[in-house]
C-alpha cells in the first residue's frame, strides 16, 4: 500500500537552552545551568516527529540565509525529510528561540521569528502543484496568519484534510476553523477557542462542542499529565497520558502532533491516532530538547 503523503507548513528555529534548578523572575540573573542548542520551531519539530515514526514528509518553510538555515536543511534532510520547498530568505536571520528549564521540566521561551514571519501567500502560491498532492496538511501558528488561511483555502478547495495545532495560542476566524478536519489546541488555546477554562472531562466536552459549532467537526485537546480529550465527530474520548518522569516538556505538544498526523496517514482513526500520540509524547517529556527528545519508531513499538 502507497504510503500518504504528510505536507507540513510551519516554522523553523535554532533554541538556545539554559537549564537551571529555577526559572528567574523579572530583573534576577540565576547564575548556573547546563547550555544545549539545539534545532526547533513547532513546524520544524512537527516534520521531524512525523519522519521518525514513519511518516512521508515535505516541509514547507522559510529559513535565513546564515549558519542556522544551512544546518536546519542539512539536519532535515538526515531525517528524510524532503526540503525541496524549503526557502532562503535573503533579507531576515533564521528563527531563533531563548528557552529556559527548570528542574521540573517547566520552561519559558522567548522567540524572534526572523524568516518564520515572512513565509508568506506569493511564496506558498510558488507551490500550489505541489501542496495538492498532499493527503494530510499539517500547520501551526507560528508563520503569518494569512498564511495559514491561504493553506486552508488551498486545501479545502481540493479537499485536503487540514489539522491544525493553534500554537502559540491565537483567535481563529470562522473561515479557518470552517476549513480545517480537525484541530488540536491544549487547554490554554482551548479556552481562548470557547471561552471555557478545560479543568477536566467535562469541561473538556463542553469546549470542544463550542468549537465544533464554529465549523469543525474534529477536536482534540491536549490536557498535559491528563492526557488527551478526543471528539470525534459525535463520539467522545478521554485517552489516558502514560506515567512517565517528565525532564523537558519543550517539544511534547510538537511529538504529539507530528505523530498524530502518522497515525492518521496510516488509515487509523482519529482517536486511535491520539492514542498513538499520547504514547509517543510521553516518551518525548524524558528528554532534553526539542528535535533531540523526539522519538523513534522503534521506541514507540517497544511500549505497545
Amino acid at each position: 500500500m502507497e504510503r500518504k503523503k504528510i505536507f507540513v507548513v510551519g516554522s523553523c528555529n535554532t533554541d538556545m537552552v539554559i537549564k537551571s534548578d529555577r526559572l528567574p523572575i523579572p530583573g534576577e540573573t540565576v547564575i548556573g545551568g547546563t547550555f544545549l542548542m539545539n534545532a526547533g520551531g513547532k513546524g520544524a519539530n512537527q516534520a521531524v516527529a512525523a519522519a521518525r515514526l514513519g511518516g512521508v514528509v515535505t516541509f514547507i518553510a522559510k529559513t535565513g540565509n546564515d549558519v542556522f538555515g544551512r544546518q536546519s536543511l542539512e539536519n532535515f534532510n538526515s531525517e528524510g525529510i524532503n526540503t525541496d520547498l524549503i526557502l532562503s530568505d535573503p533579507k531576515n536571520p533564521s528563527g531563533v528561540a531563548l528557552i529556559m528549564v527548570n528542574s521540573n521540566g517547566e520552561n519559558c521561551i522567548m522567540v524572534a521569528s526572523g524568516s518564520n514571519g515572512n513565509l508568506k501567500t506569493k511564496d506558498i502560491e510558488k507551490f500550489k502543484n505541489q501542496l495538492a498532492e498532499a493527503d494530510f496538511i499539517l500547520m501551526q501558528l507560528e508563520i503569518p496568519m494569512e498564511t495559514v488561511e491561504y493553506v486552508v483555502e488551498l486545501a479545502s478547495e481540493k479537499k485536503i484534510p487540514v489539522i491544525l495545532n493553534p500554537a502559540p495560542a491565537k483567535s481563529l476566524s470562522e473561515k479557518v476553523l470552517k476549513g480545517l478536519y480537525l484541530i488540536t489546541p491544549n487547554e490554554t488555546e482551548a479556552e481562548i477557542l470557547s471561552g471555557v477554562k478545560v479543568t477536566n472531562y467535562e469541561k473538556a466536552k463542553e469546549a470542544a462542542d463550542i468549537i465544533s459549532e464554529k465549523g469543525v467537526a474534529n477536536v482534540v485537546i491536549t490536557m498535559g499529565e491528563s492526557g488527551a480529550f478526543v471528539k470525534e465527530g459525535s463520539n467522545y474520548t478521554l485517552i489516558k497520558a502514560i506515567k512517565v518522569n517528565a525532564v523537558d516538556t519543550t517539544a511534547a505538544g510538537d511529538c504529539f502532533n507530528g505523530t498524530l498526523c502518522v497515525g492518521l496517514s496510516e488509515g487509523k482513526s482519529i482517536t486511535e491516532s491520539v492514542k498513538l500520540a499520547v504514547k509517543a509524547a510521553g516518551l518525548c517529556v524524558q528528554k532534553m530538547g526539542a528535535q533531540s527528545s523526539l522519538p523513534y519508531k522503534k521506541e514507540l513499538t517497544s511500549i505497545q
